[in-house]
């Protein structure tokens, strides 16, 4: 289980703000007590969908409710690394309900979580947001990895990494591997996308490309809108060893974003193509930064990324769609310890609460 440190979180919002602006008991005499049941294993995974299973399934700790698992995959062969990471081998980290037991008939809906950059898919902090978030809620949660610096899109100048089919790699493979090898509710019925930050951009890019499979989408802190200051930001990531080695060419990921050949961003910027989540579950979630004085570069970085979710919520009323912005400002009352700042974890807990709620009471609905 990757720890997510605080340095790699100032790093991506320096990169923002500084080019534009994270049993037993003992037994008394007696007769002899039966042997102890072997715990259980995790569920088994087979290829499948283009992906390889490289290494199967392990429980990250002895609550056994989160386990991981490695794939390779033909469209995303190799890609920047951050440390520990090996070029090519993807880590899936996935949450079941307690109680799950894939012997049983019991299906489960799914939310497929999109971590930020830089961040491994399996940081504690991940781990314990979504266990806390589902604890006794009969949900099943995935996060895969979406690279240091993925942008979650097929990208346009990949270069010699290769092949950099990250919107393929997820929505093409990962998801029908997880339905052939879960208790999932395979249908849009039963699915629901959320992510932070580079994540949130992610989920809504999905939700908007492929409003098939998704019943519900979710942004904390999303850079939703491909303002000159989240181009910046996108360029910096590429350009920065933070984000993963080897470094990328700025136009990598969308092309060069500068006017007039920056078409391909002005077609994925998130917030200006919302007409396709007409029927879906819609939620935002950002602070302003709270006191900008105090650690000023995840508040400045906050501050932004808010303006995204505003010029998204512009949009959405524009086409009547109805969406909950979660704005909450300094964070003093959205969760305990939150302070507004863009990747904290004790506002990213909050908004994750509050999503699972939302998700649920459509999933029983539906």
């Amino acid at each position: 289980m990757k720890i997510f440190s605080r340095t790699v979180l100032r790093g991506r919002a320096a990169a923002l703000v500084g080019l534009s602006a994270l049993f037993g008991t003992l037994g008394m005499a007696g007769p002899a007590a039966p042997a102890a049941q072997a715990a259980p294993a995790p569920p088994h995974f087979a290829n499948g969908f283009g992906l390889t299973v490289i290494s199967q399934p392990k429980w990250a700790d002895g609550k056994r409710r989160t386990f991981t698992f490695k794939v390779t995959s033909d469209q995303v062969p190799a890609y920047s690394v951050l440390p520990g990471q090996v070029s090519g081998e993807h880590t899936v980290m996935v949450t079941l309900p307690t109680g799950y037991n894939g012997a049983a008939a019991t299906r489960y809906p799914v939310n497929y979580t999109l971590h930020g950059a830089p961040e491994y898919p399996d940081a504690l902090r991940n781990k314990v947001i979504t266990e806390r978030a589902t604890e006794g809620v009969p949900l099943i949660t995935v996060t895969p990895n979406g690279g240091g610096r993925g942008w979650y899109a097929n990208w346009v100048n990949p270069g010699g990494l290769g092949r950099q089919n990250w919107e393929t790699f997820h929505l093409n493979q990962v998801i029908p591997l997880i339905d052939a090898n879960l208790k999932t509710i395979p249908t849009r019925a039963g699915r629901a996308i959320s992510g932070h930050s580079m994540g949130g951009f992610g989920a809504f890019h999905y939700a908007e490309h492929r409003p098939d499979l998704f019943s519900y989408v979710g942004s904390f802190s999303g850079d939703l809108d491909f303002n000159p200051e989240m181009r910046a930001a996108v360029v910096g990531s590429a350009l920065l060893p933070a984000y993963g080695k080897p470094t990328v060419a700025p136009d990598a990921v969308f092309g060069s974003p500068v006017w007039p050949l920056d078409g391909v961003w002005n077609a994925q910027s998130a917030a200006q193509h919302v007409r396709s989540l007409r029927g879906m579950g819609v939620a935002m979630y950002a602070g302003d930064g709270g006191n900008l004085t105090v650690d000023p570069v995840l508040a400045v970085a906050e501050n932004r990324v808010r303006q995204t979710a505003v010029t998204a919520a512009f949009h959405l009323r524009a086409e009547g769609i109805p969406y909950r912005f979660a704005d909450y400002r300094d964070g003093s009352r959205w969760g305990k310890g939150c302070n507004g700042k863009h990747s904290q974890q004790a506002c990213l807990q909050a908004d994750m609460d509050d999503f699972v709620k939302l998700i649920m009471k459509r999933f029983t609905r539906s």
